[in-house]
């Protein structure tokens, strides 16, 4: 890239910070706007990124403001008002989103994306961990923190690249992947998108976006259209028999760890664990195992056994998905970023079968207006797995409040007992609750509170 200086609006997003990241590496000046100071932009500063949390052109460094050296990359997260972002359109400086940016930096790579409105994070984690183990490289620009790598990117040898392949504002249409995972495609971000049939429409237009000789592994049940018969397509499931799945389940401990078998075109890989519990995690290690078989067809070079089994074995999984902060006997607390009804009730169906006959508090932040407005109904029925909810109200990031859109929706639906409290009540709150089993879901700020939380329910322990 000619340009050496990057400038950011939002570095501090998830996948913001995982390019800001790699032009560090690159050597390139690196600079940026957030509207709020976390431990990821405080990591990125002390990496060498200048930083700054106000909305204020006066504080771009003076070297940034040239647009002949500066090149900007923001996130649709960024209004279209916001004045830095008026400003450096206004005077000519070359502007791409993140997506655009991501799709420059996977040229020339063996492109393996995991897309889906649910389970896309853990499972192209895990294929950036396989990638590791079966090829000693393999690089990565992950939507969550890797425990294995230590961060949302992951530089390596060789041609792989695993990606995660985000919907929210079409940004996964940049990509051209050699593999793809899709593990849903359920209704969400209809602010964006209007009706599922266009979110439907836009993962069918992924999907034409693989290249010839690639392959398409397809969640069992999730109905797209597959019009490009130049891929190959497979189908991936739990426990259901097809193309790639989990036999002989067997749970080992409580906590929720399983043995099983996975099943793939060219034989069985028996006797396999994983080192993050959960049902639904089994069915995320399927596609990812899925995944770095088809990329082994394209070498000749067979997926060995025992390093497959030893890095499943070893996979420390994405901090906030399954994440525990106190797990004994009296107490279990852990944390999710779920913010979608099929991530909550998958996620709670598997904490009912990891932690049996136990009684689970539900704390539930949901996560725009829109998305409340869009599936309050089906938030409801999916807390309802929890013996007990206590709901936070709407958490907004980019939008405006809608007119009797309030966590309420969901809370008059609910079918045990729900409460509403506010964020700066909720560890107070749970504190004098009866509780069990606790897990707090969210994509917002709920987890400012998990270490209070965790500390609370401790004292109970």
């Amino acid at each position: 890239m000619e340009k050496k200086n990057i400038y950011f609006l939002g570095i501090g997003g998830i996948g913001m910070s995982a390019l800001a990241r790699y032009f560090l590496h690159e050597g390139c000046a690196v600079a940026g706007y957030d509207r709020t100071r976390t431990p990821l932009t405080d990591e990125l500063e002390a990496e060498g990124a200048s930083i700054h949390y106000e909305d204020d052109v006066r504080l771009i460094p003076e070297a940034f403001l040239d647009p002949a050296r500066t090149i900007v990359v923001y996130t649709p997260a960024v209004p279209q008002e916001h004045s830095e972002f008026c400003y450096l359109r206004e005077h000519g400086f070359t502007i791409e989103k993140r997506s655009q940016m991501l799709g420059h930096l996977s040229e020339g790579k063996y492109v393996m994306a995991v897309a889906g409105t649910h389970g896309k994070t853990t499972t192209s984690t895990l294929v950036a961990w396989l990638n590791r183990a079966l090829t000693g490289g393999g690089s990565a620009f992950l939507g969550g923190i890797s425990k294995n790598f230590g961060g949302n990117l992951v530089l390596g040898g060789g041609r792989r690249l695993a990606v995660e392949a985000d919907e929210f504002d079409r940004s996964f249409l940049r990509l051209y992947p050699d593999v793809a995972v899709v593990t849903s495609a359920d209704p969400d971000h209809l602010d964006i998108y209007g009706t599922h049939e266009a979110v439907k429409e836009a993962f069918a237009q992924f999907i034409r976006q693989i290249r010839p000789d690639g392959y398409l592994i397809l969640k069992q049940g999730v109905e797209l259209t597959v019009d490009n018969p130049e891929i190959t397509l497979y189908r991936y499931a739990y426990d259901t028999p097809c193309d790639f799945y989990a036999r002989n389940i067997e749970r080992l401990l409580e906590g929720g760890h399983y043995r099983y078998d996975i099943v793939t075109p060219s034989g069985v890989y028996e006797g396999c664990t994983l080192g993050i519990p959960g049902w639904v995690n089994i069915e995320n290690s399927v596609a990812a195992v899925a995944s770095v078989w088809c990329a082994a067809q394209v070498t000749g070079v067979a997926v060995d056994a025992v390093l497959l089994r030893e890095a499943l074995a070893s996979f420390s999984g994405v901090k906030r998905r399954f994440e525990f902060y106190v797990n004994t006997p009296k107490q279990v607390y852990m944390d999710d970023y779920a913010h979608h009804p099929r991530e909550l009730s998958a996620t709670l169906t598997s904490v009912r079968a990891m932690f049996p006959g136990r009684r689970i508090t539900a704390l539930f932040q949901p996560h725009l207006y829109t998305r409340t407005r869009d599936l309050h109904e089906e938030f409801a029925e999916a807390l309802s797995h929890a013996d007990e909810v206590v709901l936070l109200p709407i958490y907004p990031a980019r939008e405006e409040p809608i007119e009797g859109v309030t966590s309420e929706l969901i809370a008059r639906q609910v079918t045990v007992p729900c409460r509403i409290v506010a964020r700066e009540e909720l560890v107070e709150t749970v504190a004098a609750m009866p509780t069990d089993v606790v897990i707090s879901f969210g994509a917002g700020n709920i987890d400012a509170c998990c270490e209070a939380l965790a500390e609370a329910l401790r004292r109970k322990s």
